[in-house]
């Protein structure tokens, strides 16, 4: 589709489009205006036009990477769980990662590149923006059922929630950055057992922690299957 024929509100979807592409494809050296216009099929201009600049459009970008997390938790099942529902949910961020590791640096502020590095005003969004926000309740409400459940005892959802976060995003970092190659399966030797151990910590059983993990996990590999 031609400049001229796109729809004027269909411009910006396709730029931020185009920057996801070109991140998967080439990486952030091809974060530029030209790069991403000429993707996108458009002038440079329009990148300006409907942004003002590419620190701006990366900001557009980086809520697109937390609307996908948003609709990837939207579709795990609420069961009577709480573990499972959350070991799902860590499960689909490294997928998410792992399709586009370059995005998911940029969304969690690990990209240094002055190309594409949100300004002062652009990055502080990541933590704070709608998109995020809409991501990190389905995280927020699991973590609230599992404080409210039997077989825990009295928790601050908010800081299960953090805590859960930070160790899934700190696997994922440091799997995306290969620390973890002298592992066959990495998920089953070191991203389980690191949930189990928190799990655990919480005040869970240790037995069915890991049978929670266990069971989200083979919901997660029977799911990728039946998808293929």
């Amino acid at each position: 589709m031609s400049e001229e024929l796109a729809p004027p509100l269909e411009a910006p979807a396709r730029l931020v489009q185009a920057t996801v592409k070109l991140l998967a494809e080439q990486g952030p050296s091809a974060i530029k205006a030209r790069t991403i216009a000429a993707e996108a099929g458009m002038s440079t201009m329009v990148v300006y036009h409907h942004f003002g600049g590419v620190p701006e459009l990366v900001g557009a970008v980086i809520d697109h990477g937390f609307l996908e997390i948003e609709s990837a938790f939207a579709r795990v099942p609420v069961s009577d769980d709480p573990v499972v529902d959350l070991f799902s949910m860590a499960l689909l961020v490294r997928d998410i990662a792992r399709a586009n590791p370059h995005l998911y640096d940029m969304m969690f502020g690990l990209s240094t590149r002055a190309t594409y590095r949100p300004t002062d005003k652009v990055a502080p969004r990541s933590g704070h923006s709608q998109a995020f926000q809409a991501a990190y309740a389905h995280l927020t409400a699991a973590s609230e059922r599992l404080v409210e459940s039997e077989h825990f005892g009295m928790l601050d959802a908010r800081t299960v929630a953090a805590g859960l976060w930070s160790t899934m995003h700190g696997y994922i970092s440091l799997e995306l950055a290969d620390h973890f190659v002298e592992f066959e399966d990495p998920v089953r030797a070191v991203m389980m057992p690191a949930g189990v151990v928190f799990t655990v910590g919480l005040g869970g059983d240790p037995e069915r922690a890991r049978a929670s993990h266990e069971e989200a996990l083979r919901r997660h590999e029977s799911a990728a299957v039946s998808s293929t």
